[in-house]
């Protein structure tokens, strides 16, 4: 089993927040992840990608979409340099031709796949995806309640395609983040354990630490 990365993950509505963040999180990670929310398909609004364009990031970084109609996102963000888009299923009535139109503006692609929705119900998905991304909390805000089930979704996923990027995002802090890992998962999503911390650097350094030795 190889040893989880962990992506810190970047939530905000403030653009002078999200620089901060940014070069904060770009000191000590080489991979980012920032939330985008609308307002509809979860409660909060955050930034824009022409906000995040403004800032010519120096890490490699993936957009995960709250949003309805998340490919009329996907041309903003591959000129804003996102390598990968993650929508949700439950954003998309017709799930593969978001995959295509994803692949057409050739940017990378995940499936994220909120607490209630059953392993099956993506099944037929997983083939196309670069990666799926586990809420382990509904999703919208952060320091949301972590809903240990969803971990057990993994090994779901692992008999189905076996040799698919299985990433979880949501609740993970310093206390649960060793039995995260154990479930074999290869990305860790931690956003308010990194980033409300006195010092995200050292918070990013303990949480990896955690999930390696595990």
């Amino acid at each position: 089993m190889s040893r989880p990365k962990i992506i810190p993950a970047i939530l905000t509505d403030d653009p002078n927040a999200l620089e901060s963040m940014v070069r904060q999180a770009e000191q000590f990670a080489s991979f980012l992840q920032i939330d985008i929310m609308d307002g509809e398909f979860v409660p909060s609004r955050s930034i824009s990608w022409e906000k995040i364009a403004g800032l010519a990031l120096k890490s490699r970084w993936e957009a995960h979409l709250m949003v309805r109609q998340p490919d009329t996102y996907f041309e903003g963000f591959k000129r804003a340099g996102a390598e990968k888009v993650v929508f949700h299923y439950e954003a998309a009535s017709t799930p593969d031709t978001v995959i295509a139109r994803a692949r057409g503006v050739s940017l990378k692609v995940g499936l994220a796949v909120n607490p209630e929705t059953a392993v099956g119900a993506i099944a037929p998905l997983l083939s196309e995806v670069d990666s799926v991304l586990l809420l382990t909390v509904h999703p919208g805000f952060y320091g949301s309640t972590f809903i240990p089930e969803v971990l057990n979704k993994i090994a779901e996923i692992r008999v189905l395609r076996p040799g698919l990027e299985i990433d979880v995002d949501g609740g993970i802090k310093e206390s649960n983040i060793a039995e995260v890992a154990r479930h074999g998962v290869d990305a860790i999503c931690v956003g308010s354990a990194i980033f409300r911390q006195p010092d995200p650097a050292e918070s990013y350094r303990r949480l990896l630490k955690l999930a390696q030795e595990s």
